[in-house]
């Protein structure tokens, strides 16, 4: 039978004294919050009993803030582990006591988005939002910045030179590398691009970085007109069955946003022996299936614990300092998935 974790093997695991422990454990003299947080950081390693009790200390000594998050589409798999990203991100954090207020967008009427905005706004100090570019959420996002809420992009850009920051990948760059891994594998024929929306900045991006590199580097290919799916599986099935029965030399395509789960089963029902070099983006179940199964070369994922860490760090230093003289851009590293590595 294991051992229970002492004061003296927590203080060895912290590399600290056991006075210190004693002294984040019972409030005695004060400690630096480095210290602390590393006592605590020890605890949770070893399974320490008191862990809880630990971090109710630092909490003590911490500033609280309600933060709020609005996402898209709840029943897509890769919101809901955004979603999970975010509260865990909250729980982990020791700088900061981060109440998470989590919602979804069950629309992308931009009014119905600006709505949402709005009310999330008025019972958080901050908020983060994916939402389609347009002038109505544009002028929701100026309305909560001047009450002094500052307001994040995230994903997507939106409300550019308006909001607080944007928070995700580098969009252009992310089409690029699309375009990269098909052109070097798929043989010499027509190509499509799936986009979600017309509004997403960020897909717009992804599609100009897109058909650039084939324009670039890769003229041999022809690119097909770009394909709506309104993120939604079901349309995306159909599109992809109708492009693979009407194109019998389509080579590739790449699926931008979301209802990539059409595809893929699209890709299982006509496409498995054709070779059609498919890529898309998020590593969810159904992709890592298609993954597995070679019937997707690549996706190409949001480091969501990394954003959402960083994410948190950003709105809170927005609550504290005031907005930023020069809206600003965080571009995070793109996590990258074939079937060897998943």
């Amino acid at each position: 039978m294991a051992k229970r974790p002492t004061i003296a093997g927590l203080a060895a695991k912290a590399g600290v004294s056991v006075a210190t422990v004693d002294r984040v454990l019972n409030g005695r003299l004060p400690v630096r919050e480095e210290t602390a947080r590393r006592v605590y950081d020890a605890a949770r390693d070893i399974g320490y009993h008191a862990t809880g009790l630990i971090r109710q200390r630092i909490e003590r000594e911490v500033s609280q803030y309600r933060l709020g998050f609005l996402l898209q589409r709840p029943e897509q798999e890769f919101y809901k582990n955004f979603a999970t990203a975010i509260r865990a991100a909250c729980t982990e954090e020791m700088r900061f006591r981060a109440l998470p207020a989590v919602e979804f967008l069950d629309s992308q009427n931009p009014a119905d988005n600006a709505a949402r905005l709005k009310d999330l706004a008025q019972r958080c100090r901050a908020v983060a939002m994916t939402s389609i570019d347009h002038p109505t959420v544009s002028a929701a996002v100026a309305e909560v910045k001047a009450r002094g809420i500052p307001v994040f992009s995230l994903l997507s850009d939106f409300a550019s030179g308006v909001r607080e920051g944007y928070v995700g990948l580098n969009n252009r760059k992310v089409g690029r590398s699309a375009a990269w891994i098909i052109s070097r594998i798929a043989k010499p024929g027509k190509i499509a691009i799936f986009v979600g929306s017309g509004r997403f900045h960020g897909h717009e991006l992804r599609e100009i970085g897109f058909r650039s590199y084939f324009r670039e580097y890769a003229p041999q290919f022809e690119l097909l007109d770009t394909l709506l799916n309104l993120e939604t599986p079901s349309i995306a099935y159909e599109a992809t069955l109708h492009l693979m029965q009407r194109h019998a030399d389509l080579a590739g395509f790449y699926v931008a946003g979301g209802g990539m789960e059409g595809a893929i089963a699209a890709l299982r029902e006509e496409g498995a022996r054709r070779g059609i070099v498919a890529v898309c983006n998020e590593l969810t179940a159904e992709s890592r299936s298609g993954l597995a199964d070679n019937l997707v070369t690549a996706a190409i994922a949001t480091p969501l614990a990394h954003l959402s860490q960083q994410l948190l760090g950003l709105m809170v230093t927005a609550i504290e300092s005031g907005p930023a003289d020069t809206p600003g851009q965080i571009f995070l590293p793109y996590e990258l998935f074939i079937s060897e590595n998943i």
